[in-house]
């Protein structure tokens, strides 16, 4: 914890997270009023969840380097133009990592926790009511959550962590080529800010995960039947979930035998954290990481051509920033 933070803000923070790890809440009064169309409405089309904030005036995409986590997310954040440019006193905001294997932090298959952990504090520093870390996980969720480190990093911030319920996942259409009609997670869509924060790594069949892929964290069902078609699939998602802020962790990052890892000789510490308000953008500069260009991952061109975002980065306001 920071030594701006006083004794009785952090025993605020920790008794809005009460409880710690939470089921989520049951969905039927919820209101689908940002995109997606609630299927037993059946009226109007919906086919967009966007919690932007505007961009003019700011940098588009910052990457910093050589910094220990914690680090590397205030100064990258500082960059973008504070906290404070994305969440508003009174937000509720959900925090999306990737928790989706049973792997520790060395491993490198799931977000670093204090990225995740960092990310709160700062959210709770400008002001927002509260903090919601969540994930669909591929593996048991329990396991995901407690031996990625996430929970217990998440929660001594002050976050509600929640796990994934079937009550939680409603059947909405989303209006994609691939993704028509599938059960979303409400409880992380349900939210005034998301932060979508996915770590970059290797993927044995889309080349390359981190930001467009890691929502592929917000659908219930058979998800592995989308990998027929995972460029379009991730196309699909991106352009229904339009985050806030992207912040990809690549403090130690998988670089083989992806998405889940396992061995330590697969990945490789590089020390370095992207952040961006174009989640296209951060993945044409995240797969480099990995030996990959934007010409490997199909799901970037298709991205770019729906006006989703741009793997130019030259039209972007960007800085590099040495944090050590």
């Amino acid at each position: 914890m920071s030594e701006g933070i006083s004794r009785r803000e952090a025993i605020v923070r920790t008794a809005k997270a009460a409880g710690g790890l939470l089921a989520a809440s049951a969905v039927g009064t919820l209101a689908f009023d940002r995109g997606g169309l609630d299927v037993e409405r059946r009226t109007g089309k919906r086919v967009v969840r966007d919690f932007g904030v505007p961009r003019e005036g700011n940098l588009d995409l910052v990457v910093a380097r050589h910094g220990e986590p914690e680090a590397l997310v205030r100064k990258a954040i500082e960059a973008m133009g504070g906290m404070r440019r994305f969440v508003s006193r009174g937000d509720k905001v959900v925090i999306k990592p990737n928790i989706g294997w049973d792997r520790i932090p060395l491993q490198a298959a799931n977000t670093n926790p204090v990225v995740v952990a960092t990310l709160v504090e700062l959210c709770f520093d400008a002001g927002a009511a509260r903090v919601t870390v969540t994930d669909a996980s591929c593996n048991d969720p329990r396991r995901c959550f407690q031996r990625s480190g996430i929970w217990r990093a998440a929660h001594a911030r002050g976050a509600t962590v929640v796990l994934p319920v079937e009550r939680a996942f409603r059947k909405m259409r989303l209006g994609g080529e691939v993704l028509d009609e599938w059960p979303v997670y409400t409880t992380l869509i349900e939210a005034d800010k998301v932060i979508n924060a996915p770590i970059a790594k290797h993927h044995n069949l889309a080349g390359y995960t981190a930001a467009m892929k890691n929502w592929y964290g917000c659908l219930g069902g058979r998800r592995n039947r989308l990998h027929q078609s995972i460029d379009v699939s991730v196309a699909d998602l991106a352009t229904f979930m339009r985050p806030t802020l992207t912040v990809v962790d690549a403090v130690r990052v998988l670089v083989r035998n992806g998405p889940q890892g396992g061995s330590l000789d697969d990945t490789r510490r590089m020390d370095t954290l992207i952040a961006s308000v174009d989640q296209v953008a951060a993945d044409a500069l995240g797969c480099t990481l990995i030996g990959r260009t934007k010409d490997d991952l199909p799901y970037l061109r298709l991205a770019e051509g729906r006006g989703i975002g741009t793997t130019d980065l030259t039209r972007l306001r960007m800085r590099e920033i040495e944090v050590a």
